[in-house]
């Protein structure tokens, strides 16, 4: 099962209602995944700082002097937000490694997402709760992703929620199941990527970072993962200013995308995207297996590159 919904938005006027938007996707999805839900908002960049999104287990207890734990450790001002059991930190880009070895090696938190834009927020508990607590239909930004997750593999942890991020401003959720995960898995750790948890999506996230720090585009790391990965699957992706989706060559899992000229948008079903502004004039398809589809801020609105 699983659900999956995605928002790209063409139309910056849209920017203030991303959150709210992609809210009502996510809590369509429930029955399709009420065991845990995430979402990744991709909001905007502040002049020479990066964010991490960092969770904690016990907020009252690791948050309150985090932002100046950190702060001293590197030698710099860092500031915090924090959204019920996450908070993101900012830290001026020249020292976010140091930042985040410091986190790794002193703290109990866990790091959800790193970037200059990329905030993700999840945990266990039905999507509508999930949304809730962490004010997600307040939140602003051009693009997000989100998922709803019925668990068929690994435990319903905060850690096995997606999106998954492997990269800087990169995450991932999938729909499917990868049956190579293993090799996979062992492969990229020996390649330097950090896999944190036995779930497989996280390896598909950290085999598309992987291509793309081996000079890949997303656009070519997906298509390289249609011979990579054995499985079935639905992949949505989302970079610092792209969206992207394919679907494996047997393309069981549902999916439907919507496009107009304010946006581009994708649910595991029709009823995700059934109250999205201008949803009656939009054109509405079934994404081709084997076939990545891309968008990006930065390049033509729409690309699409069929399976050779």
């Amino acid at each position: 099962m699983c659900g999956i919904v995605g928002l790209f938005l063409k139309n910056k006027s849209l920017e203030s209602q991303l959150g709210a938007l992609l809210t009502d996707m996510l809590i369509t999805m429930t029955d399709r995944g009420p065991d845990s839900a995430g979402i990744a908002i991709y909001s905007d960049e502040v002049d020479g700082m990066a964010k991490l999104t960092v969770q904690s287990d016990t907020p009252d207890a690791d948050f309150p002097d985090l932002a100046d734990n950190v702060g001293t450790a590197i030698g710099a001002k860092v500031t915090t937000s924090v959204k019920d059991t996450h908070a993101v930190l900012s830290i001026p880009a020249q020292h976010f490694d140091a930042a985040c070895a410091y986190l790794s090696e002193n703290t109990p938190v866990r790091v959800m997402s790193r970037g200059e834009v990329l905030e993700i927020y999840k945990e266990v508990g039905l999507p509508k709760d999930v949304a809730a607590r962490f004010e997600v239909s307040a939140m602003t930004g051009s693009h997000g992703i989100g998922h709803t997750r019925m668990a068929t593999e690994s435990a319903v942890t905060t850690m096995g929620a997606h999106p998954f991020n492997t990269g800087l401003d990169q995450c991932l959720v999938h729909n499917g199941s990868l049956s190579n995960h293993n090799s996979l898995r062992r492969k990229l750790r020996r390649e330097g990527i950090h896999i944190e948890t036995e779930n497989d999506t996280e390896v598909g996230a950290a085999y598309l970072t992987w291509q793309m720090q081996n000079g890949a585009t997303l656009g070519e790391a997906l298509q390289s993962s249609l011979d990579d990965l054995d499985g079935f699957f639905t992949f949505v992706v989302g970079t610092k200013d792209g969206f992207g989706v394919v679907r494996d060559p047997i393309a069981c899992k549902p999916a439907v995308m919507a496009e107009t000229d304010d946006y581009v948008a994708f649910g595991s079903e029709y009823r995700a995207l059934v109250n999205l502004p201008g949803i009656e004039d939009a054109r509405v398809w079934e994404p081709e297996p084997a076939t990545v589809y891309f968008w990006s801020h930065n390049a033509a609105p729409t690309a699409t590159e069929k399976a050779a």
